[in-house]
């Protein structure tokens, strides 16, 4: 039996059941330690980090405190705690976005003789595996699925909190951690493994039957809200798939394919790292886009819900609110931020990092980039949300617009969505008129053919 004892990096996959890289603990000692690195928490709104804090406790509690919490930059500390305590490897899932590659073929450079593994990944099939018959990715969605479900993925992997003997670092000389920061906001919703086993277990017996119906409607309360458990990693998606497995429906189909979009997504990611706030479609560098003091002025209002428009108003105060914000919603609100505010998609995409609980660097910018037509498998450029249409069509009992727009309350039914006369005066007029501002869209869209 081999004495040496192990490093366990936790990054994106806070939990303990299902975690590869815990397989090769085989009942030896290991040393479970999340670096909170000073790049990515400047980079990360307050909800997002108090999700993470509220996870590494969850973590800390199951393992009875044996989790060594330090700040800096990992291919300094890691390589400190691996020496300090004779680590015979360093595991850990694998990263696929652009600074997570960079910052890993540091730590292992670093590392020198000590082996860094990387054992599974946060997707269920990961980057790079799901190719085309002669060899080259996937950069349309359709057939990426297709092949993605011939690929398959494995079973969870059987892990615990008994797969190892756990080092408390305050039994290790020399290693000294940090305590898990407060958190810096209230959440809606609990952080943490046992949350998430819990909130899927709500779904699958209350929403997934109705999923594929009701998933585009943001005034009722039907989606799964999985999204910033499987960002941290607090449940695996392979363990949504091994339940999903055991039920049939166009329901279960609908979110498959929607597991799958997180992992086209995080392959396109790993092909072209640039897109991460690039244009994945080079044509539409030229993109004509407003500028200056107005254009400001725009972005101010579609960001604080103030455009006059219900539908978008309703999605970005959710999102300011709450962290969170409907999926169909993101694509209306995206929608007239690029197209009737001609604004970039980077704008949007940048606030979305900073407010979402699940902001996830992969799925937020390739979903901008579907909106904005300049991404792969996108909708045309010329395809433009009218709003209100949207709102009626998605919201059509006014519930979810009432709800985050209170000005409008006292307006009924889908009336909502169109005030006209109703409207009262402290909810502002809207700032563009749509069928001016989606010709103006379109005029510059063929000046780029």
């Amino acid at each position: 039996m081999n004495e040496q004892p192990i490093v366990l990096w936790l990054r994106r996959d806070l939990r303990l059941s299902d975690l590869p890289a815990l397989l090769a603990a085989e009942g030896r000692r290991v040393l479970a330690c999340f670096v909170l690195d000073p790049t990515l928490e400047a980079s990360s709104g307050d909800r997002r980090l108090s999700f993470l804090y509220d996870s590494l406790r969850d973590i800390r509690d199951q393992l009875d405190g044996s989790l060594l919490v330090v700040r800096g930059n990992a291919e300094r500390v890691i390589p400190e705690i691996a020496r300090t305590i004779e680590a015979d490897a360093v595991h850990m899932s694998a990263d696929f976005a652009p600074y997570g590659v960079r910052r890993d073929n540091r730590v292992r450079k670093a590392l020198g003789d000590i082996p860094l593994r990387a054992e599974g990944s946060p997707y269920a099939v990961a980057p790079g595996r799901v190719l085309k018959d002669d060899g080259e990715p996937y950069r349309v969605f359709t057939p990426y699925f297709r092949r993605w479900r011939e690929h398959g993925w494995r079973a969870p992997a059987d892990t615990g909190v008994g797969s190892a003997t756990w080092i408390n670092p305050d039994d290790v000389s020399g290693v000294r951690g940090v305590a898990i920061p407060k958190a810096k906001a209230t959440l809606d919703f609990p952080a943490g493994e046992h949350a998430a086993y819990e909130r899927f277990a709500e779904f699958m017996a209350d929403d997934v039957r109705a999923y594929n119906t009701n998933r585009d409607r943001p005034d009722l309360a039907s989606t799964s809200r999985m999204s910033a458990y499987l960002k941290f990693g607090n449940i695996h998606p392979r363990a949504l798939l091994a339940e999903l497995d055991k039920h049939v429906g166009e329901g279960r189909s609908a979110y498959i394919r929607e597991l799958a979009f997180r992992d086209f997504y995080a392959d396109i990611l790993h092909q072209r790292p640039d897109s991460s706030w690039w244009n994945l479609n080079k044509k539409f560098d030229a993109m004509e886009h407003d500028s200056g003091a107005d254009a400001d002025a725009d972005f101010a209002a579609w960001r604080d819900g103030r455009t006059g428009f219900p539908i978008v108003d309703a999605g970005m105060r959710q999102l300011r609110d709450s962290g969170f914000m409907h999926n169909r919603v993101r694509m209306i609100v995206g929608s007239f931020l690029v197209k009737d505010l001609h604004l970039p998609w980077q704008r949007g995409a940048a606030w979305f990092l900073d407010q979402l609980v699940d902001g996830d660097m992969a799925s937020n910018q390739h979903g901008w980039q579907w909106v904005a037509g300049t991404g792969t498998d996108a909708a045309p450029y010329f395809r433009v949300f009218n709003p209100t249409t949207q709102g009626k069509k998605f919201d059509p009992s006014g519930d979810y617009v009432r709800r985050w727009v209170p000005e409008l309350a006292g307006i009924s039914g889908a009336a909502v969505h169109e005030p006209g006369a109703l409207r009262p005066d402290n909810y502002p007029e809207p700032i563009v008129d749509h069928k001016q501002q989606r010709q103006v869209a379109l005029d510059r869209y063929k000046n780029l053919t």
